[in-house]
């Protein structure tokens, strides 16, 4: 018996339209957006629109203000420095966990190395940045800790909005972003846990320094 699929309804279109955009950085923080403008956007009605940002307000992207609209929360410096910190324990630990590493793993890994290397080249930030964090996640989850896991994943949303927000403030991490990967990788490869964890560290907490560097908050001033 063929599964169901879930009915994409018109308040899904506008939630991932408007995470999106929150996402990749066409919404940035500051801009506060109307039910109207985003109703003729995704060509909806606007009660469709109300139950996607009270959504996104629960995520915490947003904050609505009745009668007006929808404002993009920027990320604080405090968010920045939980992130990175999370990352840091989170990664530095799975990583090391990782050695040896098993043949499918490094394949996999090898994979978003490359998929890296072709955003980089086309300039697609956003698409790279994602490759970044799955690249990071397939670590975490090869550790085989289902709680890791899921309290990375939680991170997900604020890594690829930092991540975005980043490499168009500082172009020039683009190649040096595929240098600390394939370092990670190398060190993988050659069986090295504390080369790895340092690799990883080091990766990490330069991006934190960069980010943190933007004061205000990613994807908006304050």
């Amino acid at each position: 018996m063929p599964s169901a699929t879930r009915v994409v309804t018109a308040a899904d279109r506008v939630y991932r339209h408007v995470k999106q955009g929150v996402l990749d950085r066409r919404y940035e923080g500051g801009v506060l957006l109307t039910e109207g403008e985003l109703a003729v956007a995704v060509g909806v009605s606007r009660t469709p629109v109300r139950e996607a940002l009270l959504r996104l307000e629960t995520e915490g992207l947003l904050r609505l203000y009745p009668k007006k609209g929808a404002l993009v929360l920027p990320v604080s410096a405090q968010e920045i420095a939980d992130v990175v910190e999370t990352r840091l324990l989170v990664e530095e630990f799975t990583v090391r966990r990782a050695v040896p590493a098993p043949p499918a793993l490094l394949e996999r890994l090898t994979r978003l190395l490359e998929e890296l290397r072709r955003y980089a080249a086309r300039g697609d930030l956003a698409a790279m940045t994602t490759a970044d964090r799955c690249f990071h996640a397939e670590i975490v989850r090869n550790a085989g800790n289902e709680i890791l896991s899921r309290l990375y994943d939680q991170l997900r949303d604020r890594q690829l909005r930092m991540g975005v927000a980043l490499l168009h403030a500082h172009p020039e991490r683009v190649e040096r972003t595929l240098e600390e990967h394939a370092e990670i990788l190398d060190a993988l490869r050659a069986g090295d846990a504390e080369a790895a964890a340092a690799a990883v560290r080091g990766h990490v907490g330069r991006v934190g320094a960069l980010v943190r560097g933007r004061e205000a908050g990613v994807g908006g001033e304050r």
